[in-house]
């Protein structure tokens, strides 16, 4: 590490910890007043205040509620993006008694949302009183990462032809990890998400009668069982996939067999193979079955996220950053994981990568109980300075091309 980057890292630190109350009262607002996704407006505006007056130049209204705020080095140079996501989750608050717990029913920041925004205006603080740096750095915050595809909303409506990047990062909470470690690999690491709906349509009739109807109901038991023959006996047992059916509905009547049963999944992989083998065999499955019962069953199957696919350089580069952020190596080569993340649209658009930072808790994410870790929110901040700065300085030479 070179004298300057040492001087950078230390100065950060110092100012971090002055401001540490401060920067966990933000935390604390934005964990009060949650708002689920592409509703954003009062967090948009809290994010919009705060860099205005760090002496940012703003573009609001990407995707909706998204905005990004870029900073100026005091010379010319590349440009790096760091994001952030700024949604809630429609989850009720179990605890009640925390002085900052959600004000709004049905709304909470169970993912650490309100930490990630937390530690990247921090950054942006900071950096924003030296501007010691050439080139410049775009502070992006993405509304509707859980399930609602706001990353890829932003990336259509044009976010890096009017901010253009260089590259771009994300960074997540990651329960489990020791606080403040770092983990980052090249190539996977968020499985890509598809959504799917299943409708069986049959011929109700009252339940003491079966034999004048056709039951829809017999038929998803049927068909419940047989999708999970998708991973068991088609798809190659050396390509992780997970087919989970999420919601069944049907029937409202205690003496009566149901016109129609609607069953909801999701579906999980590393493999593009795998999620084209999907939906084609799930349609053959449904059409031995409805044949079988004497019924008819519509398939409407929806592309989700792509997998969050780290570019080699990137990847290797963040790693370097996190090494000992918190006095441990970060980690290069572990599983990952199956849960999914729309970040997958900004990297096959731009060079980067997804890295994830222990917040040494046992809570998982999306737990009614979850509350992010305020001792994070500094080593959060300095892992963007770090990474920020050094970007600026070395420049990195992967490049742009989309990955698939």
């Amino acid at each position: 590490m070179t004298n300057s980057a040492e001087h950078t890292t230390q100065d950060a630190r110092r100012f971090l910890k002055e401001r540490a109350a401060h920067h966990r009262s933000w935390r604390h607002h934005l964990h009060a007043h949650p708002e689920i996704a592409f509703q954003e407006h009062e967090t948009a505006t809290f994010l919009r205040e705060h860099l205005a007056a760090m002496g940012l130049d703003l573009l609001e209204g990407i995707g909706g509620t998204g905005l990004v705020a870029t900073l100026e080095g005091r010379r010319p140079g590349r440009c790096i993006g760091l994001r952030a996501d700024m949604d809630a989750l429609p989850i009720t608050e179990a605890d009640a008694t925390l002085p900052h717990t959600s004000q709004r029913p049905g709304m909470m920041h169970a993912c650490g949302h309100d930490g990630h925004m937390a530690m990247l205006l921090a950054a942006a603080e900071y950096l924003s009183g030296s501007r010691d740096f050439a080139g410049s750095i775009r502070f992006i915050f993405q509304p509707a990462e859980e399930a609602e595809g706001g990353g890829r909303r932003m990336v259509e409506e044009g976010l890096f032809r009017l901010a253009p990047v260089d590259a771009v990062f994300g960074l997540h909470n990651w329960p489990s990890l020791p606080l403040g470690q770092v983990a980052v690999q090249p190539g996977p690491m968020m499985a890509s998400m598809d959504l799917f709906q299943i409708s069986l349509h049959a011929r109700g009739v009252h339940a003491a009668l079966p034999h004048l109807g056709t039951d829809a109901i017999v038929a998803a038991g049927t068909l419940i069982a047989s999708l999970q023959t998708i991973v068991s006996r088609t798809n190659n047992p050396h390509e992780p996939l997970v087919v989970s059916l999420t919601q069944i509905h049907g029937g409202n009547s205690l003496n009566a067999l149901p016109d129609t049963v609607e069953l909801h999944g999701t579906v999980r992989t590393f493999s593009e193979a795998a999620r084209e083998l999907v939906p084609r065999r799930m349609r053959e499955i449904t059409a031995g079955i409805a044949m079988s019962h004497d019924i008819a069953i519509d398939v409407a199957f929806t592309p989700g996220y792509p997998t969050t696919f780290n570019h080699t350089e990137s990847a290797h580069f963040a790693a370097q950053i996190g090494d000992n952020l918190a006095n441990a190596p970060a980690l290069r080569a572990f599983a990952p994981s199956m849960a999914s993340e729309d970040f997958a649209f900004m990297l096959r658009e731009r060079p980067g990568a997804y890295a994830w930072i222990g917040n040494g808790q046992s809570t998982p994410l999306h737990s009614p109980y979850f509350d992010f870790n305020d001792e994070l929110i500094p080593l959060g901040a300095l892992y963007w300075i770090k990474l920020a700065t050094a970007f600026l300085r070395r420049g990195l030479q992967e490049p742009s091309s989309s990955v698939t």
